[in-house]
Formats: structure tokens, C-alpha cells, sequence
């Protein structure tokens, strides 16, 4: 339009400019919406309109061919362009409901009561559009008590769902079989190195870096009758134990590598830490898109602070409540997975 209207004012206005304002509408139809089209239809009838008046050239019966021309492609483009926006939305639609499925097969919902302790669980993806990503997290009662676990993958995208996946299948089906806990986690890191192993071609179309292939873990058990909390914690952020209102970081002893890592331990793998876990208290489990979450001045969200400022009578509003804080502080814009599990003992 610009290029039509440069000609019109110039002294080269002799040159007809009325095929190339036609074609803007239907230009503007590839790419922009129905509003986006009307609008280029509209700059091309004014700019037609203009240098129509301009130039005296009312009386050329040309000039109403193209004006006519321009309003039957101005009427055509937007229909089409109105047609292609739905399609799209259709297809962007059905892509978030399959998203959905595939979040309620990996990461299924966990159920407000397990044996002696209440869970709630919360999930944001920073992927944008997305409902999956690269964190990890399940509740099971087994028969050694509730067992849960939360994880991180190394990046995002299909390969951190991948990875995600196969460690929740092994925690899945070791955690009713192994009474040790390591040897529940042995599950999941052998089927972390099998996903990994595959051909070369796979893991570069997914987009994996094989030298770095690791998830942070840590999984926690309640055993029934036993006012504890067992957990063991590879290269994860520790849960926070929440008791009387206070709020107490379970820092592991016997630090851990990450899944994946393994061949970095020289000293025989640690055994699980046991720390109180009385009536009332509330455990929570998250992965470091949490406390890693930014505002505009860079400061990190402070989670303790968070917890010790909910008041909640229930696990849902304790997570709702965290959930409002983090968006809070980031002004709804989270740069990675945030994946949150709490469990409240209700009964020893």
C-alpha cells in the first residue's frame, strides 16, 4: 500500500496501481486474522479513493472496475481468512485435549487420601500452550506404607517426556514389589539408562543430549503406624516439613547425584533418612521451577516465607494458596516446570 501510494504521489503516478492495492486483501489473508484483512482492505480502498480524488479521474470507467475488483477480493479474503483462523483453532483445540490425555496417563491425579496421610498435588508447565513437561511427580499406597515421588528432567520438550515417563513406569511397579526404597530408585535409574540407550537417530530427534541424560529425584515414604517420614534424595531440592506453623528444610546427609549419574558414586549408595512426621504436619515436595521462580528485580520466590504465610485448613487450599503466591511473585510468567505434592498425616 505504501509502495501504491508512493507511486500515486509521485511523478511517476502514470503507472496504474490499481491490480497491486487489489492483491493487499488477499495478501493479508495468508497471514493476519479477519480484523487484520478488513483492515488491509480498508487501507487499500483509501488509498484507491485518494489518489482517485487527486488526480480527477472520477469519470474513467477503470477506475470503478478496480474499485469494484478490490471489493469483491476484500469480501473473499475475509471470509477466507475467517475460515482459516477457525480450522486453526479447531486443530489448536484438539492438540490441548490430546495434551490433556497424555498429562492424565503420565502424571495422573493423585487422590485426596492415601492411608494415614491427605495429598494434593499442582502442576504448571512453562512450555507455552502446553499441559506436559519435564516434571515428574506420584503418591502410591504399596504395601510399606504411602510412597511418593518427585522429580525434574534435564530440559524440556518430548525428550524431558520422555525421561519423565520412564522413571513414574518404574516407580509405578517397583514401589509395590522393593521394601527399600534405593532399591525402588535402582528401578527407575536402570529404566532411565534403557530410554537413553536407544539409537542415536532417536535421541537426536528428540532433541536429547546423550552425554547429559539426568532427572533430580527424591522419594519419600510414610509407613504405616509410624509417626516418620522415610525419604532419599538424588540431587533434588529437599522437602519442607511444616510443623506447629514453622517450617523445617530436610537436608540429606548423604547427598546423591541425580538419576543418571551414577558413575560419579564412589561410596556405597546412602540408605533412606527417617525425620518425624507427627499428626498435623505437612510435607511438601516440589522441584526448583518453585524456588528458582524470578520477579522483575531477579529475586528468587522465597518458599519457606510462602508456607509459613498460608493459612489452610486443607491440602487443596494449602496448594492453592502457594499457587496464588508464585503467580503473584512472577506475574504469571514461569520460565520452567513447576511441579508441587504435599502430604498431611491425618492419623499415626
Amino acid at each position: 500500500m505504501l509502495l501504491g501510494l508512493g507511486i500515486e504521489l509521485s511523478p511517476a503516478h502514470f503507472l496504474y496501481t490499481g491490480p497491486l492495492l487489489t492483491a493487499m486483501p488477499a495478501l493479508a489473508a495468508l497471514t493476519m486474522g479477519p480484523v487484520g484483512t478488513l483492515s488491509a482492505a480498508a487501507g487499500a480502498l483509501g488509498v484507491s479513493l485518494t489518489t482517485t480524488t487527486m488526480h480527477h479521474a472520477w469519470g474513467d470507467t477503470q477506475i470503478y472496475s478496480n474499485l469494484l475488483g478490490l471489493l469483491v477480493v476484500s469480501a473473499a479474503s475475509v471470509m477466507t481468512s475467517n475460515a482459516m483462523c477457525n480450522r486453526r483453532q479447531s486443530e489448536l483445540d484438539q492438540i490441548r485435549r490430546i495434551a490433556v490425555a497424555a498429562q492424565e496417563v503420565i502424571l495422573q491425579p493423585v487422590p485426596a487420601r492415601l492411608g494415614p496421610v491427605r495429598t494434593s498435588s499442582l502442576y504448571l508447565a512453562a512450555e507455552t500452550g502446553a499441559q506436559i513437561g519435564g516434571d515428574l511427580y506420584e503418591a502410591l499406597p504399596t504395601p510399606y506404607g504411602v510412597r511418593v515421588i518427585v522429580g525434574d528432567v534435564r530440559g524440556k520438550g518430548l525428550a524431558a517426556v520422555r525421561s519423565a515417563a520412564a522413571v513414574l513406569s518404574a516407580f509405578r511397579e517397583a514401589a509395590h514389589y522393593e521394601d527399600e526404597l534405593m532399591a525402588v530408585m535402582n528401578h527407575c535409574s536402570a529404566a532411565l539408562r534403557r530410554e537413553h540407550s536407544g539409537p542415536d537417530d532417536a535421541v537426536k530427534d528428540c532433541g536429547d543430549d546423550h552425554a547429559e541424560n539426568f532427572v533430580t529425584a527424591l522419594v519419600a515414604q510414610v509407613p504405616p503406624g509410624e509417626p516418620v517420614v522415610d525419604v532419599v534424595n538424588f540431587g533434588h531440592p529437599p522437602p519442607l516439613l511444616v510443623h506447629n506453623g514453622k517450617v523445617h528444610e530436610l537436608a540429606p546427609t548423604s547427598p546423591l547425584p541425580p538419576l543418571g549419574l551414577e558413575e560419579f558414586v564412589t561410596d556405597p549408595p546412602a540408605k533412606a533418612e527417617s525425620y518425624p512426621f507427627a499428626e498435623g504436619d505437612r510435607l511438601l515436595l516440589y522441584t526448583d521451577g518453585v524456588i528458582e521462580a524470578r520477579n522483575r528485580c531477579k529475586d528468587f520466590f522465597a518458599l519457606p516465607e510462602a508456607i509459613e504465610a498460608v493459612h489452610a485448613r486443607t491440602t487443596e487450599e494449602f496448594l492453592g494458596q502457594l499457587h496464588d503466591s508464585l503467580i503473584r511473585h512472577t506475574e504469571g510468567h514461569l520460565t520452567d516446570d513447576t511441579a508441587m505434592i504435599v502430604l498431611e498425616r491425618a492419623d499415626v
